[in-house]
This record gives structure tokens, C-alpha cells and sequence, in this order.
């Protein structure tokens, strides 16, 4: 059972939470109008308890995301890709819409924010960071035609969601993801192999 506090945007995704992890505990942030009071609220909570941050993988889950992020940097993250979080009706994407089995398995991959400095001038590396956009152009995650699908692969056995480069190299680095990891989850994506770090990815 986890015993932290789950934050998600909307009512109906703390239920598709509950569906899939039993009667934990959850605050919703009713989308982008996350009040300071619900901030606050989190800031204990991240202390007494600690706290888990699952948003929608769009745009406006993400500036929700980075919200909780800059006053409650404790926070660890769950993320869901797009694709797990597509509705098969009309193509709106929500946490709401994942499975129970495709939340379980994003709860498998809890991320911690580790001391990240933010870069100066869009340049990497910075101090902190072990990634640089070298990196993904190396692995076929950046530059090439089908490299967003690659990162979708690669994003889904780390656990940290799918992005366009830019992002998806800041959360290698914030998350502290190891080269051993990256290489692994790369090497398992592409060419199939299946990594010991990960033996239950699909």
C-alpha cells in the first residue's frame, strides 16, 4: 500500500487511481487552479508523509506539475505517456483515461527529484547534470525522424514519460537517471533486448 499522498488534477483521475492502487490517499488540484492553500496543504503532506505527483502527460499537467515542483521540491513523480493516457472515444488525454494496469506500472517507477540546476541560456551541461543533447543524438532520441518514438519507448521503461528532447533531457538529468540506466533502457527499446534493471517492462 502507498502511503503517501497522491496528487492529481481532477476527481475523476483520483478515481482511475483508486480503481488501479485500492483506497489510498489522493488530492485532486482541480486542474490549473491549484490555490495556494492546496500548495500549502501539499508542503505538509510532502513532510508528514511524503507526496506523489501524477499529472495529465500534456502541457497544462506539466505547468501543474512544475508548480508543485518549485514549492515542494521533496515531491517524487509518476508519469504516464500519452499514449497510456489516450482515451479510445475522442482522443482527450487524462490519467482518467489510463488503465488500472498501466497506472500500476507507472507506480512501479516512483522518481525522486534529485539537485538539479536549471541551464543558463538553453545550453547543457550544466553543474549537476550528467546528460547533454550529445546523448540523445547518440541514441537515436533526438534528430532523426522516428526519435520521438524512440523516447516514448525509452521514457515508458524509466518511468518518466514521453517529451520532446528538450524536456526529456532536463528529466534525465533531474531525476538523476544513471548512464547505466539510459544505456539499458536505449539498448532494450531499439533492439529489444530485456534489461535485468526492468525485467517487467511489456
Amino acid at each position: 500500500m502507498i502511503e503517501e499522498l497522491i496528487v492529481v488534477e481532477g476527481k475523476n483521475d483520483a478515481h482511475a487511481v483508486r480503481r488501479a492502487l485500492g483506497n489510498v490517499d489522493i488530492l485532486w488540484t482541480e486542474g490549473y487552479g491549484l490555490t495556494q492553500e492546496k500548495l500549502a496543504y501539499i508542503a505538509e503532506a510532502a513532510k508528514r508523509c511524503g507526496v506523489i505527483v501524477l499529472t495529465d502527460p500534456d502541457s497544462v499537467g506539466e505547468q501543474i506539475r512544475e508548480r508543485i515542483r518549485r514549492q515542494v521540491p521533496e515531491a517524487k513523480h509518476v508519469y504516464l505517456s500519452k499514449k497510456d493516457a489516450r482515451s479510445a472515444k475522442d482522443d482527450d488525454i487524462g490519467v482518467e483515461n489510463a488503465s488500472p494496469e498501466d497506472i500500476q506500472k507507472a507506480f512501479q517507477k516512483i522518481r525522486t527529484d534529485t539537485l538539479y540546476s536549471e541551464p543558463k541560456n538553453n545550453e547543457y551541461p550544466t553543474a549537476g547534470t550528467s546528460f547533454t543533447m550529445k546523448d540523445l543524438l547518440e541514441a537515436g532520441l533526438a534528430g532523426l525522424s522516428h526519435s520521438a518514438e524512440r523516447r516514448l519507448a525509452v521514457g515508458k521503461i524509466l518511468g518518466i514519460g514521453d517529451a520532446n528532447a528538450k524536456q526529456f533531457l532536463r528529466r534525465l538529468n533531474r531525476f538523476g537517471i544513471t548512464h547505466e540506466e539510459f544505456n539499458k533502457a536505449v539498448r532494450e527499446a531499439i533492439h529489444g533486448e530485456r534489461s535485468e534493471l526492468y525485467p517487467a517492462h511489456p
